[in-house]
Parts: C-alpha cells; sequence; structure tokens
C-alpha cells in the first residue's frame, strides 16, 4: 500500500517507527529520531532528515547499521525488502561457481572492512555487482565506510519511493508508480536502459567484467633524466637522485569486458599476449621524458589506453630496482665509480596506482607510493611496559631495550597529479620518507612501535602538508 506524505505527518511516532522503520535495515531507530522533523513537505525532505539521523549517529550506531545488512548473494535469512532487492538483480540465481566467487569477495571484504559489502543493486547485473566489490576492496577504509553509508542512502531513497506517493508534475509517460515500460507486456531484460555515451535505449545485459595480467616485468634504462629541484628537509641530506640506472619490477592487469569471449569461448582475436605488454612496457622506458616510477607507471597506462581501446582500465605496481654506484680509487681518493653500480640494499620504493579510461580520456582512481622493506634497530631508548598483565602474560616489561624493526611505509597526495614529479617541489621522494624514519627513531624514547610509526606519521604529514594521508605495516623482529 503507498502512503502520502500527509498521511506520514499525522502518525504519531510509534505509528511512523513502525512504518519506515524497516527503510534503514534493521535499524528502526533512525525513523523513530526523525519523527520529530515532521512535517515533512516532500519526499526528499523526509529522505533528508532520515539521512541526517544516521550522519549525526555515533560511529557505533553507524557501524551498527552497517552490519545490519546481509551479506549479497549469501543463502541466509534476511528483510523481505533485502530479498526483492537482491532477487531483482539475479543474486539468487547464481551458479555454484558465481556463489563461490560471490562468497570469497564478501569474506575478504569483511575482513578488510569489519562490515560487509553494501550497494544498491537497482538497475545493475550481478557482474556489475561484482566488478564494484572487487574494485571498493581496494579502498582505504575511512574512505570505504563513507561509500557504504552512500549506498544505504541510496537503497533508504529507493525503498521510499516504493512506499510514499508523490507528484510527478505532469512529466509525461510517468506516474507515481514510476516510469511506464508497459511492464505487463515487456519480459524483464527488455526493459530499456539509458545510456549516457549513446542517448539510445537497449536491453540490459549481464556481463562479467574480466581481467588478466603479467608480473615480473623488470624495467632498465640507463641515463633517465634526474630528478633534481625536491624540496629540501632538515632530516635527510636527499638534494637529487641522477637516475643513471631507471630500474623497476612492474606488474600489470589490464580490465575489460572486450576479453569475456576468450574466456567463455576461445576467442583470442582482442587478447593481447602477456609478452606483448612485456615488450610494450619495456620499449615505453625509452620514450619516457619524466624523472619518477610514478610519472613512468602514468605514462605506460596512458600509452595502453590510446593503443587498445577495448581496455577500460589498468591496475599497474612497480617495486624499485636500486642500484648505487660502487666506491673505487680515483683521483682525489675513494669516490663513486660513473660506470660500475651494484644492486644496494633492503629498502626499495614502491608504486601502485589504477588508471581507468573516462570522458576526457583517462583518470588516475587509485594510488599509493610507499617505500618497503626497511630495517631499522635502535640499541638503546625502547621500551615497553604498562601493558595489561593477566594469566596470559609471559613478557617482562622493558624500561630500555633494543628494538629491531621491518617498516612498509604508503602515502597518498591530496593532488595525484603530484606524484608524477612534474612540479619535483612537490614530490615526495622515497628517500627523504626513509631518512624521516630514521631520524624520528633516533631522536624518540619510544614506549612502543604504536608510539614511534604515529611520531614518524606525524612528522611525514608535518613536513610534506600536500600528502592526504600516510600509513604504516611494521613487524618486531627483535
Amino acid at each position: 500500500m503507498r502512503l502520502s506524505l500527509e498521511d506520514l505527518n499525522r502518525m504519531d511516532q510509534t505509528t511512523f517507527t513502525v512504518t519506515l522503520g524497516w527503510i534503514f535495515e534493521h535499524s528502526p531507530w533512525v525513523a523513530e529520531r526523525a519523527w520529530k522533523n515532521r512535517p515533512f513537505s516532500s519526499l526528499d525532505a523526509l529522505h533528508q532528515a532520515l539521512q541526517s539521523v544516521v550522519e549525526e549517529a555515533t560511529m557505533a550506531e553507524k557501524l551498527n547499521l552497517l552490519r545490519a545488512h546481509p551479506e549479497l548473494a549469501a543463502r541466509v535469512k534476511m528483510a523481505d525488502a533485502s530479498v526483492r532487492e537482491q532477487a531483482a538483480a539475479g543474486l539468487d540465481q547464481l551458479t555454484q561457481n558465481e556463489y563461490e566467487d560471490f562468497t570469497a569477495l564478501n569474506q575478504a571484504y569483511s575482513q578488510r572492512f569489519g562490515f560487509p559489502f553494501i550497494i544498491a543493486v537497482r538497475g545493475k547485473s550481478k557482474n556489475e555487482i561484482q566488478a564494484a566489490l572487487w574494485k571498493r576492496l581496494g579502498a582505504e577504509p575511512e574512505a570505504e565506510l563513507e561509500n557504504a553509508l552512500q549506498e544505504i542512502y541510496k537503497i533508504a531513497r529507493f525503498r521510499l519511493e516504493g512506499v510514499i506517493g508523490k507528484k510527478t508534475d505532469g512529466i509525461p509517460g510517468q506516474t507515481d508508480e514510476g516510469p511506464q515500460w508497459n511492464k505487463k507486456s515487456a519480459p524483464t531484460d527488455a526493459i530499456p536502459q539509458l545510456r549516457s555515451d549513446s542517448m539510445q535505449t537497449e536491453p540490459t545485459q549481464r556481463k562479467r567484467v574480466m581481467f588478466y595480467g603479467k608480473g615480473d616485468v623488470f624495467v632498465y634504462r640507463t641515463y633517465a633524466k634526474p630528478l633534481v629541484g625536491v624540496k629540501q628537509i632538515p632530516e635527510s641530506t636527499f638534494t637529487k637522485k641522477e637516475n643513471v640506472i631507471f630500474g623497476m619490477n612492474v606488474k600489470i592487469a589490464l580490465h575489460g569486458d572486450k576479453f569475456l569471449s576468450s574466456f567463455t569461448e576461445g576467442d583470442n582475436s582482442l587478447v593481447i599476449a602477456t609478452d606483448s605488454m612485456k615488450n610494450f612496457i619495456q620499449r615505453q622506458a625509452a620514450h619516457y621524458e619524466g624523472s619518477t616510477i610514478e610519472g613512468f607507471l602514468e605514462f605506460v597506462c596512458k600509452r595502453f589506453l590510446e593503443k587498445y581501446p577495448h581496455v577500460t582500465s589498468i591496475d599497474i605496481s612497480a617495486d624499485e630496482v636500486p642500484f648505487d654506484p660502487c666506491i673505487v680509487p680515483g683521483e682525489f681518493g675513494m669516490q663513486g665509480s660513473g660506470l660500475v653500480y651494484r644492486h644496494s640494499r633492503n629498502e626499495h620504493a614502491t608504486v601502485s596506482m589504477e588508471v581507468t579510461r573516462g570522458p576526457q580520456g583517462y583518470e588516475i582512481s587509485r594510488h599509493q607510493s610507499g617505500i618497503s622493506d626497511l630495517h631499522l634497530i635502535k640499541v638503546s631508548g625502547s621500551s615497553f611496559y604498562g601493558y595489561i598483565q593477566d594469566e596470559y602474560t609471559t613478557l617482562k616489561e622493558a624500561y630500555d631495550r633494543p628494538l629491531f624493526i621491518y617498516v612498509n611505509i604508503g602515502w597518498r597526495y591530496g593532488n595525484v597529479a603530484d606524484a608524477s614529479g612534474a612540479d619535483p617541489s612537490r614530490y615526495v621522494p622515497a628517500e627523504q620518507i626513509r631518512d624521516i624514519a630514521r631520524t624520528v627513531f633516533h631522536e624518540l624514547n619510544n614506549r612502543s612501535i604504536q608510539h614511534l610509526i604515529y611520531h614518524i606519521g606525524r612528522r611525514i604529514l608535518q613536513r610534506f602538508p600536500q600528502l592526504a594521508e600516510v600509513q604504516f605495516e611494521t613487524n618486531n623482529r627483535t
């Protein structure tokens, strides 16, 4: 039964809560708190009032709301609205392999973020939903929390539109029940879908987004453009990188719907051989005129998308293969060889990004720079005490201990354009991040690894305000 806004505005709080309590999955408290904002002048006003309740809720309440949603394609009891919505997307008709794929992805997502994957499924096929799940698995936790809430708001809007009557202001072909597609005679799969690229209608098609790629593509170039003009910081003597040997190990994956037939029918007509991927990447090293790994990966992706129009997006990453000059006798004593280099040190720069084809050519939809395998030991000036002591505790408190740690540090720019190094003064070299970590470790009488990495991260953000965030992965190897 459809209700009018007038009906809702006349309801007492209990009736209102019972009527709309299901709009937000198993969370009637949203409707209960929104009731006080009556009267609602429009559907938009009602939806905004409900959304504002969630936005003003505590973090615990938001997480409980997220966790109240069922996993997509799960074979468990769920709310009637969720059953209908998932069935409309074909999630109740999965093959066994599809079901196992969704189950594995759902588990990976829940383990990473602490709540189930949530998406407004209306108008989406099961393959589009799965592709979105893959993409959002790579999001940062804070951003993904907001993504999930935005999807909940969309779901709530769709549910409200199903029960609240609204005027259509005379829009041709539309009634209070929404656009009329001759629902009685047209089969579900023939309902037109409006495409923004062609502005024509065509049947909705269910399709799987496919990707494949190549790893261990070793790229070496001599005498690449030197990196000069970087910002100087007090913790580091790093001023430039000569790039006499510009080396890295690249991994790439190509995404595109057009690859599906190679899996289902063995049709290789659009397949780019992985050996060709390797040759393409290595050849681009000769044409790259920049001085950073980030800039090189962006350059490679741009060329790939220009060359192969059926590729829709590219995941690419690289680990630096660092070389230092050997020290040899020279005219002025021992000095760097300019000819002979050695594969050096444990730590190395890392870069990962996703580049997507867009209306204006391409865009970097995800990026992270970093330094990995930084191994540091401090022989004195570290402690660990004051922690919970119970029947499970065997570790003795230490007020001055040696501390040996492995550290990986990642950072993301507020403006992704700064990552390429086109403006060296905005670029953040991995060598300077390394030196900040060393300096803070030296200076700080740290009380735990958590205490240490907090102050390293804080110093990094102080020195480089163009960064949006810093991440750490650390292991105690003492």
